[in-house]
């Protein structure tokens, strides 16, 4: 036998283990894409909405981050101590959470009286939640150019449906709100929410 056919006949042998491995490897490269792709959307994203909050303040109008979107940036929440922002889109449907943080309805604009609220998902924009300290400022800029700055009261664990937000509450205050626990994959009915009031400085 020559050496060829026998280094075949060797490959040919392995090719029932090969396949197992093949698949093993498929599933792997894609499961790690799929990973990959949802911060990559998400960075990729803020860069675009970073140029559309700009195009927005100097307009004094909403401008889209791309043709078909159905929302559009409304705020720059700024963590000075972390040197982090992001910017914020209107509403805080599916869709929008999966692009920014998302300006939740019926609540006020940050600086306005009550409490807004503004959610953003845990694995992107709203993984640094675990890094905010009590007494940090956190600057909520909005496209009409109003600046409102805060500082981190606390934090707690709430269940979605009873987290005690009442966005028409006394004063000005700001709520922002994740899924609990923050290194979870898997959904449940906890929320983390960083409560902050107004600054003083």
């Amino acid at each position: 036998m020559s050496p060829t056919s026998a280094r075949l006949g060797a490959v040919l042998r392995r090719l029932p283990f090969l396949a197992p491995a093949a698949v093993v490897l498929a599933v792997g490269l894609a499961l790690c894409s799929q990973g990959l792709w949802i911060p990559a959307k998400a960075a990729l994203a803020q860069v675009l909405l970073e140029r559309a909050f700009e195009r927005s303040v100097a307009t004094g109008r909403p401008v889209k981050p791309w043709p078909w979107a159905d929302t559009w940036p409304v705020a720059r929440i700024a963590f000075p101590r972390l040197h982090r922002a992001v910017i914020v889109l209107d509403g805080a449907s599916g869709q929008a959470l999966a692009f920014g943080p998302g300006h939740v309805a019926g609540t006020p604009d940050a600086g306005d009286r009550g409490v807004a609220v503004y959610a953003a998902h845990r694995d992107t924009h709203f993984a640094l939640l675990g890094q905010v300290r009590p007494g940090d400022e956190i600057v909520v800029r909005r496209i009409d150019g109003h600046e409102a700055r805060f500082r981190m009261a606390g934090a707690r664990v709430v269940r979605w449906d009873a987290s005690g937000i009442d966005p028409h509450a006394p004063g000005r205050a700001l709520a922002l709100a994740t899924c609990w626990p923050l290194d979870a994959r898997t959904h449940g009915p906890l929320r983390y929410v960083v409560w902050a009031g107004p600054s003083a400085g």
